[in-house]
């Protein structure tokens, strides 16, 4: 396949991750999310980046079972994330190609963790600090160039997100 239609993918995936953030409602960022890990995930099957791309397809799952938070209560459920990060462990195992694959399973694993405190705020700090950091590099190696720009604006969109909605502003979700 083109190189440039390869990445072109990513650039697609960039405005929506970027969209993603924008938004107050928990449910409307994980479901942006999951079309932009989607996206992504296309992406890196067609690099031959397999940590990454199977790490975003757990993240599918994951936000698609974020987007029923409110309205399934087994999934308010402590030891969900816990075997969601028990799937990411699997993909670690499965697709390891040395440290490169720590990236893709760190930035996943801390992410999962902080979107089950359901709190925009903790779930913008983790992505701020650590997932989307570890996203850059894994991005950088694999060289997915929309995978770079993602997480550079991504990061940036998180802290113009703490400008709009203020600390207290992103206390609790919006619930839709």
């Amino acid at each position: 396949m083109n190189g440039w239609l390869i990445q072109g993918i990513g650039f697609v995936a960039v405005a929506v991750f970027i969209l993603s953030y924008q938004i107050r409602s928990n449910r409307w960022l994980f479901l942006l999310q999951l079309i932009g890990s989607a996206l992504f995930c296309l992406q890196f099957y067609l690099l031959d980046a397999k940590s990454g791309c199977l790490s975003l397809a757990v993240n599918i799952l994951r936000n698609a079972l974020m987007m029923k938070y409110n309205d399934w209560k087994w999934v308010q459920q402590k030891w969900c994330p816990v075997v969601i990060a028990l799937l990411f462990t699997g993909v670690l195992l499965l697709t390891w190609n040395g440290p490169v694959s720590l990236l893709a399973f760190a930035a996943s694993v801390s992410s999962t963790f902080a979107y089950w405190t359901n709190s925009p705020r903790k779930i913008r700090m983790v992505n701020l600090v650590c997932a989307s950091p570890c996203w850059l590099v894994y991005d950088v190696l694999v060289f997915s160039l929309g995978g770079i720009v993602s997480e550079s604006i991504t990061i940036v969109s998180i802290l113009v997100s703490f400008l709009r909605f203020g600390w207290k502003g992103l206390e609790k979700d919006s619930a839709s």
